[in-house]
């Protein structure tokens, strides 16, 4: 079942006996492959001789690959594949994304050392005094998504409370951080968050932000998304009326201000207190060892795999790469074991959750549509 997923994946990671062997496929966008790489051997430096032997295949780009609609039957055996997002559709592994040990092509630090810049970014300026509009910025040329986006932006004809920014990355690299220090965006009152090809690295860094995030509607989620309630940890915006949509969120949160900074503190919170990093190897190591345990055959070796190791990764990086990789180095195993797996949803309550869920985000945009009934839209596309 594994070997099926080949074709799809960039590399195959083997662990024997605590030791980790890859075989890599095909290049991977930028260094993605390395880091993810690197997270895991991280994950068994904090928890030596804890993980099962296993095999795995990764695909480091950014949309499911695994339709469900092509394993119809309940023996059909899809092939397990890692990846960092999926959808309703799709039957993909998620897992961390590379760059909680760093992004080097864009300056973003390990997620550690990223989640204690924007939490000193956030005291320099108090969300009351922050400006009153919605912030993004990135680059919009990765989706339509985001090109549409930008039709929001200020003009001389309207103001839609949005002010958005375009993100040149390569300059970025080659001439040191600038614009993309994350810790000196955490200036306005609310964040948008748009997917980009799929999801989209930069939500867990919008969130940090205590800004009230507005959440434009997406069909993919990562590891950690599905957690997050609308109108708790954010506020969520229509994908095919954005303009319209941002204009309403901007207009109800200033009008209702302590509100929208409680659901900003709260995505906050849920950045800071549940995707610690040490919460993040949690997650991996049980996702590793449940997988682990529904292999029906002996992992070993493959031929041409290569042993990859801290020491061999890191001897083979240099600048920001290697910066990156010691700035994310484990030190030390941990003095602890890893969290205890909490039970799973039984049907009930994933129902109920999801229709929580789905009730609060019809709630606003009944809101918006009230709104737009006794205020003109101008006709200029939204």
């Amino acid at each position: 079942m594994v070997e099926r997923g080949r074709r799809k994946a960039d590399f195959r990671l083997v662990i024997v006996g605590g030791r980790v062997y890859v075989d890599k496929y095909r290049p991977a966008i930028q260094t993605r492959d390395v880091y993810t790489q690197w997270g895991i051997l991280q994950l068994l430096r904090l928890y030596p001789g804890s993980l099962p032997d296993l095999e795995l295949l990764f695909d480091c780009d950014d949309r499911p690959r695994v339709l469900a609609k092509d394993f119809p039957r309940p023996n059909s055996g899809p092939p397990p594949l890692f990846r960092y997002c999926s959808d309703g559709a799709s039957l993909d592994l998620v897992f961390p994304d590379w760059s909680f040990w760093g992004w080097a092509e864009t300056n973003i630090r390990p997620w550690k050392n990223v989640l204690e810049d924007i939490k000193q970014g956030n005291k320099r300026r108090k969300w009351k005094d922050r400006e009153p509009y919605a912030y993004w910025r990135g680059n919009p040329n990765v989706a339509p998504t985001r090109g549409d986006l930008l039709k929001c932006n200020l003009s001389d004809n309207y103001d839609w409370n949005a002010r958005l920014y375009t993100q040149d990355w390569k300059a970025e690299f080659k001439e040191g951080p600038k614009q993309s220090r994350l810790e000196e965006q955490c200036t306005h009152k609310f964040k948008i968050y748009i997917q980009g090809w799929a999801w989209s690295v930069s939500e867990k860094y919008i969130l940090a932000c205590n800004s009230m995030v507005l959440y434009v509607r997406s069909a993919y989620h990562d590891f950690f998304s599905r957690g997050m309630s609308p109108l708790q940890h954010y506020w969520p915006i229509r994908d095919n009326t954005k303009c319209s949509s941002l204009k309403y969120a901007v207009e109800w949160g200033n009008n209702h201000s302590e509100e929208a900074q409680g659901i900003g503190e709260a995505g906050s919170r849920y950045v800071f207190e549940e995707m610690k990093m040490e919460f993040v190897y949690d997650y991996m190591f049980h996702l590793l060892t449940e997988y682990a345990k529904l292999l029906r055959f002996k992992p070993t070796v493959p031929p041409g795999a290569v042993e990859v190791s801290p020491e061999t990764m890191a001897c083979h990086q240099n600048g920001t790469y290697k910066k990156f990789m010691m700035e994310s180095l484990v030190r030390s195993p941990s003095d602890s074991v890893p969290c205890n797996l909490p039970p799973a949803f039984d049907p009930n309550e994933l129902r109920d959750f999801w229709d929580g869920n789905d009730k609060s985000i019809k709630r606003v945009e009944a809101w918006e549509d009230e709104y737009w009934r006794t205020h003109p839209k101008p006709n200029l596309g939204s």
